[in-house]
């Protein structure tokens, strides 16, 4: 045997195993083997429908479905609901900010006289009633004390005419008198009463109420102190309950403190009513005039911390500005909010409330533009985005199934999909969460395949 031979024949012996195998696939198939296949899915020879060893289910595909468990629904909030076809109104959407009604929102408590605040009634934050007594103010005002004495005065003289005039007929019944000194006395009273009602007035117009007015009368003393009383309701106030009311909103002034005829004393609110000043900018001006000419509701979003915008519907724009805001070039407009007490109590005799919606809050307005008759219309958190894909999730069993859809249109609350076949009325699927489902149905896949896996170089 040749040296040759032998080597290879010593070195088949050797690698046996390596070749051996290989060769008896051919000697049985006739077919060379080729490398095995590295990182490709595992092809499961179960039945369709079979739910196990992370196989496909019946109906979806285990790439386009995921099964999440009760806790995952609840920790992301899924709830299920059936496709149904509707009629959607397209809005643009203008920001806006809760604002109070200018000359009407707030109220202002004011000094009617020169004096010393001798008593505080109220507290900052404290609901009043019209009518109610705030302050006590000892009177220090000259003319006040001027216009006291001069109504005591001719009070005392309508007295003296009245037992002059009761003497005075008796003697013109006896024919001791003639009638003309009885007239004479009769005019001179006439005159007293009418100074004296101009002298009310006076008082009242000082601040004086008419039952403080009475008492100097009927007591014959002058008033020392006046009392200062929350002001009579307004068209609006109390339109969210059943008493109106004011609530403090300042306190200008402490007791002891000097206060001069004018000085505010206290700001009151009436809230029961505010606006929303919408900004519009130049090119929605035309939709605001034709949603507004129209009498189309406007809609409103209100941020709320922490939580859903709250949608107000049904409100309507009141009026809109004369001219654009030269500097921001925007036009202001204004909708009526009308608002109501969420929150009442009383803490030591206190009344507090707290209402809805408060001045400052931001919103944004929608204006409807248009409306589109019988579409698929969902919630926007119905459909997640991935690239230039959109997608929603639909029920199917235990598991969501991911369907591609093509969106319409979308804003912040809603998203209308294209009526292609996609989807169709009666579908159950995810209203919420549906960008969760797509982020743990990618974490599931694990990514896409590396091609260099298994190689050296």
């Amino acid at each position: 045997m040749a040296p040759g031979t032998a080597g290879v024949g010593l070195a088949g012996y050797y690698f046996r195993e390596q070749w051996l195998p290989g060769a008896r696939t051919f000697w049985e198939t006739g077919q060379l083997p080729g490398p095995a296949p590295r990182d490709l899915p595992e092809v499961s020879s179960a039945p369709t429908g079979s739910d196990h060893g992370g196989h496909d289910h019946a109906g979806h595909s285990e790439l386009t479905s995921i099964e999440i468990s009760d806790q995952a629904r609840q920790n992301i909030g899924l709830t299920v609901g059936k496709v149904e076809l509707r009629d959607f109104t397209r809005s643009i959407q203008v920001p806006g900010i809760v604002v109070e009604r200018p000359g009407r929102s707030t109220v202002q408590v004011t000094a009617p006289l020169t004096g010393i605040v001798a008593r505080i009634y109220l507290t900052e934050g404290e609901a009043v009633s019209p009518g109610q007594k705030l302050f006590d103010v000892r009177l220090t005002h000259e003319e006040l004390v001027q216009s006291q004495a001069d109504l005591l005065r001719t009070v005392e003289e309508l007295d003296v005419i009245g037992r002059e005039i009761a003497r005075i007929q008796k003697l013109v019944a006896d024919n001791s008198v003639p009638g003309k000194t009885l007239l004479d006395r009769q005019y001179e009273q006439q005159r007293q009463q009418g100074a004296l009602r101009s002298q009310r007035q006076a008082l009242l117009l000082h601040g004086l109420s008419e039952s403080q007015i009475d008492a100097i009368v009927q007591t014959r003393k002058l008033l020392a102190s006046l009392s200062i009383f929350a002001p009579a309701a307004t068209e609006q106030t109390g339109a969210a309950s059943a008493a109106p009311f004011f609530q403090v909103q300042t306190l200008r002034v402490t007791q002891g403190q000097h206060v001069t005829a004018g000085d505010s004393l206290a700001e009151l609110v009436d809230h029961s009513e505010l606006f929303i000043e919408g900004n519009a900018f130049e090119r929605d001006i035309a939709e605001i005039g034709r949603a507004s000419a129209a009498g189309k509701p406007v809609a409103a979003l209100l941020e709320t911390e922490g939580q859903v915008p709250r949608l107000v519907p049904d409100l309507r724009v009141l009026y809109t500005a004369a001219r654009i805001d030269p500097t921001a070039r925007t036009l202001h407009f204004y909708v009526t909010l009308p608002n109501h007490v969420e929150q009442d109590s009383t803490i030591d005799g206190r009344r507090y409330v707290a209402w809805q919606f408060r001045p400052g809050q931001r919103t944004q307005l929608r204006i409807p533009v248009e409306t589109w008759e019988q579409r698929v219309v969902l919630p926007v958190d119905a459909v997640a985005q991935e690239g230039i894909e959109s997608y929603v999730f639909a029920a199917n069993g235990d598991h969501f199934d991911r369907r591609p859809v093509h969106v319409e249109f979308k804003d912040s609350l809603w998203a209308v999909i294209a009526n292609d076949g996609a989807l169709f009325p009666g579908d159950a699927i995810a209203l919420s969460g549906a960008k969760q489902l797509q982020l743990a149905l990618k974490n599931k896949s694990g990514g896409p395949v590396d091609p260099h896996a298994g190689h050296s170089h």
